[in-house]
C-alpha cells in the first residue's frame, strides 16, 4: 500500500467515523469498500478493530441514552450470526468478500431507500442482531440491520443503543475471526494506524450532532456506500 493511498483511506476512516459518532452506524459502510478496494486482505479484521474502540467513545458519551433490554436481545441473536460470519471468512476468498461486501452495502442502502420500517420487537430485534452479527463479521458492515429495526429511536437512544450493540458485538467478531486465524500482525498494525483517525472522526461527529439533522447525514452516507460499493464490485468483476 502507498503513502498516497494510505492518506486516501485516513480521511475516509475520519468522515466515517464522524458519520458514526453522528448516526450511530457507518464505520463500515463507508471505510470497507474503500479498503477493500487497495487490498481487501484487510478486511474485515481492521474495520473490526477500529470499530470495537469507536464504539467505547460512543458507549461513554451516549450512556443515559441507551435501550438495554433492546441491545440485550439484539446480542442474543448475534451470537449464532457471528459464527455464521466467521465461517465465510473462513471460507471465502479475498474476492468473494469483497463481492459480498459490496452486495451487503447495496441491500442495506436498497431497503433503506424503500423506507422499509419494522416494528423493534424482541424477535425482530434478535433477527436483526443475528443478520449484523453474519455481516459485521464477514464483511464489517453490520449496521443496516439494526439501523432498519431502530430507526424509529431517537437519534440519543438510536447512537448510544447503537453503539453498545456493537461493542460487544464487535468482541464477539474479533474472537470469532481469531478463532480462524483471520486476524494477523498486518491487520492489527493497519489498525493501529489508522486509530488517530477514527478518534480525530468521533471528535468532529459531536460539531456534526449540533449543526446537521439525522436525515441529511443518512442520505450523505447511503450516497457515498453505494458509490464505494459499485467501485468495488467493478474492480472484481
Amino acid at each position: 500500500m502507498s503513502g498516497v493511498e494510505l492518506v486516501i483511506i485516513a480521511v475516509v476512516i475520519v468522515l466515517a467515523a464522524c458519520l458514526q459518532g453522528a448516526i450511530g452506524f457507518g464505520l463500515g459502510m463507508l471505510a470497507a469498500p474503500a479498503i477493500a478496494l487497495v487490498d481487501p486482505s484487510l478486511l474485515p479484521g481492521s474495520i473490526v478493530l477500529l470499530a470495537a474502540g469507536l464504539t467505547v467513545l460512543g458507549v461513554l458519551r451516549d450512556r443515559t441514552a441507551i435501550d438495554l433490554p433492546g441491545a440485550g436481545w439484539a446480542l442474543l441473536g448475534r451470537v449464532p450470526g457471528t459464527v455464521i460470519g466467521a465461517a465465510l471468512v473462513a471460507l471465502l476468498p479475498a474476492r468473494g468478500l469483497a463481492l459480498t461486501l459490496a452486495g451487503t452495502v447495496l441491500l442495506g442502502v436498497l431497503l433503506s431507500i424503500c423506507g422499509w420500517r419494522p416494528t423493534p420487537r424482541p424477535v425482530a430485534v434478535a433477527v436483526a442482531g443475528a443478520a449484523s452479527g453474519a455481516l459485521g463479521t464477514a464483511t464489517a458492515i453490520g449496521g443496516p440491520p439494526m439501523a432498519l429495526v431502530w430507526q424509529g429511536s431517537s437519534t440519543a437512544q438510536l447512537r448510544g443503543t447503537m453503539s453498545a450493540f456493537f461493542l460487544v458485538g464487535a468482541l464477539m467478531s474479533l474472537v470469532g475471526l481469531a478463532a480462524v486465524g483471520a486476524l494477523d500482525q498486518r491487520i492489527l498494525h493497519f489498525a493501529a494506524i489508522l486509530t488517530p483517525a477514527m478518534i480525530l472522526g468521533f471528535a468532529l461527529s459531536g460539531l456534526v450532532n449540533k449543526r446537521l439533522n439525522r436525515q441529511r447525514v443518512r442520505r450523505v452516507a447511503l450516497s457515498a456506500s453505494t458509490l464505494g460499493a459499485l467501485l468495488v464490485l467493478w474492480q472484481s468483476l
